[in-house]
């Protein structure tokens, strides 16, 4: 999928959290509604089967109840994308990368092939649709998601490049394919935050490290073999660079990934480097973005959100600007566009018991217009608001009166972005205030049963909070947008 990924150490974190956060976006031509569930041990198969691959994929006893946010129309499969598990480990699966020829004809990607021509089926590897049914269940740290999904690429092999985040407490860990069957691994250092534009993104790695202690890499056993075998390290020092070994540095990359990294550095490290002018250390298109960095302050809840709504504010690229040069205005693929499906943003906050720490944020719809809410992971049900969405448009839910109010805003957007703003900073203040009142609930309640239903009580209110805002806010977008109809006319009846 066309997604976009930042990943937050605790120390780079505005109160000690480790942060994981994705947008989901739909391929071109497409939006592909989603919903917000929790998935119980009972609901989840013992043999599981892809639709895309085929493949058949064996699956351990007692797995864990977790939360998903899957495609709400059947027929592509799962695509549970994002979720915690009742162990508190939580993940986003996938983040589409690039690869190169070298790589893929090492390492061919296990593709599906159907009965033809007298020749059986062949199943092909897991991919996006997989991953997260395949892992999440099961682990019960960071580090065993890497090493379980490590396992399964070595027997299944995969029919795509994705990259994947794996969270606890105190880790992030982020892992990339090489080919069909091999991947490395790297800890997110925890004063770091990591950004990813659908673009094998690791730029450096320690494969001594790697095998020995794994303290920050892990990586396929026959790693190092398959580097060698094939010639795959390019660096001038031998030290090797991943991205240039693994990855690509295409004309596309240019328009559709790097300036993406480019834009999300720019705004957490203003002052650290030069990102414009003809002195710029990095530009829009340079291939060499670190994948990682410091940010010059704690980073927040508000500016994970910001940055992966961006549409290039403030620079001659933003497709709405009324300012600078028009021939650049959309040169560059945004961040927030019109085809995301949802954010997640999984928030670990290590100061709360375990039970009520982790909170998912969600929007659903184009994050340029969109609201992102938050939710105690630790329950055995959704809001029917979250969790209700279907193929059939509808304001009952939160994917849908989203996507509404994203289009009618985009038509009227002069008219309509000031409705929106209120509407983001009203969500994102009650949704702290309700979040702080349940809090202060739940750390004086000692009773187990009593605290859930605290936690269901609070994401109730919540999804009625956000209900009730979007529903006002698509009434004034709706009549700014009807005000600019072709058919206009001044004069009335009176």
């Amino acid at each position: 999928m066309p997604c976009t990924t930042l990943l937050v150490g605790k120390k780079a974190s505005y109160d000690g959290s480790t942060m994981i956060a994705r947008n989901d976006d739909s391929g071109a031509g497409r939006f592909t509604p989603k919903k917000f569930v929790v998935i119980q041990p009972e609901e989840q198969p013992r043999i599981y089967q892809s639709v895309i691959s085929h493949v058949k994929v064996e699956l351990p006893e007692n797995p864990m109840r977790y939360t998903a946010v899957p495609n709400a129309v059947e027929g592509e499969g799962i695509w549970a994308a994002s979720g915690v598990n009742e162990a508190g480990v939580g993940m986003t699966a996938t983040e589409t990368i690039t690869s190169n020829p070298r790589v893929l004809g090492a390492d061919p990607l296990v593709v599906y092939q159907p009965a033809e021509a007298g020749k059986e089926e062949v199943p092909g590897g897991i991919g996006e649709e997989d991953i997260v049914c395949l892992v999440l269940p099961y682990i019960h740290s960071a580090r065993e998601g890497v090493k379980r999904l490590g396992s399964l690429l070595k027997q299944y092999g995969t029919y795509e490049m994705n990259g994947i985040a794996f969270q606890d407490h105190e880790e992030i860990w982020w892992l990339e394919t090489i080919g069909g069957h091999h991947w490395m691994a790297k800890r997110v250092p925890d004063e770091a935050y990591v950004v990813m534009p659908n673009q094998l993104g690791i730029d450096s790695f320690d494969l001594e490290d790697a095998f020995s202690e794994q303290k920050s890499h892990m990586c396929s056993a026959d790693l190092k073999e398959f580097i060698a075998a094939h010639h795959l390290n390019l660096s001038q020092d031998g030290v090797l660079n991943p991205r240039d070994a693994f990855g690509s540095h295409a004309d596309s990359d240019h328009v559709y990934n790097t300036p993406r990294a480019w834009f999300m550095e720019r705004y957490f490290n203003p002052r650290t480097c030069r990102w414009d002018g003809p002195e710029a250390q990095y530009t829009p298109v340079s291939d060499d973005i670190p994948w990682c960095m410091v940010p010059e302050k704690k980073i927040t809840v508000e500016d994970v959100k910001y940055v992966l709504s961006s549409h290039f504010q403030g620079t001659a690229y933003d497709p709405y600007a009324s300012y600078g040069d028009s021939s650049m205005r959309g040169a560059y693929r945004s961040i927030g566009i019109n085809r995301n499906d949802f954010c997640a943003l999984i928030q670990m906050r290590p100061a709360k018991q375990a039970d009520f720490g982790t909170i998912e944020w969600l929007a659903f719809a184009s994050n340029a217009f969109n609201v992102l809410a938050p939710f105690y992971a630790d329950v055995e049900k959704t809001p029917e608001y979250l969790a209700n969405t279907t193929g059939e448009v509808s304001t009952n839910n939160f994917y849908w009166t989203s996507r509404m109010i994203a289009a009618m805003a985009d038509a009227s957007y002069s008219k309509s972005l000031f409705h929106i703003e209120r509407c983001q900073e009203h969500v994102a203040a009650k949704s702290h205030e309700l979040l702080n009142r349940y809090d202060a609930l739940l750390e004086q309640e000692a009773d187990t049963a009593a605290r859930k239903a605290l936690r269901h009580e609070a994401n109730q209110a919540i999804a009625e909070m956000v209900k009730k805002e979007l529903a006002k806010t698509l009434e004034k977008v709706l009549y700014e947008l009807s005000g600019q109809m072709k058919n206009a006319y001044s004069r009335s009846d009176a």
